[in-house]
């Protein structure tokens, strides 16, 4: 089990109460399902219209369980921003 940081931004900062916390997981969507756990409600809705970025490369389209966390890693969590 890799560990390693989750970094929320704007409505997901919001949402979470803290700009980041720890993972420990295999890959996104086990991480992501532990970040559900600890934050029902406003964070689980926030998440459903965010992009991701592990070790600064964009997610995109593939799917969650395919996406491998390594250890000292980063996730950055995305909310869409407004402006340019």
């Amino acid at each position: 089990m890799a560990a390693g940081t989750i970094r929320y931004w704007a409505a997901a900062k919001a949402a979470a109460g803290t700009a980041e916390e720890p993972y420990a997981a295999e890959t996104l969507a086990e991480a992501l399902e532990a970040v559900r756990s600890a934050h029902p409600g406003e964070l689980t809705r926030v998440l459903q219209r965010c992009s991701f970025l592990v070790d600064e490369k964009p997610v995109g389209t593939r799917s969650h369980g395919d996406v491998r966390l390594t250890e000292g890693g980063t996730v950055e969590v995305l909310p869409p921003f407004a402006g340019g």
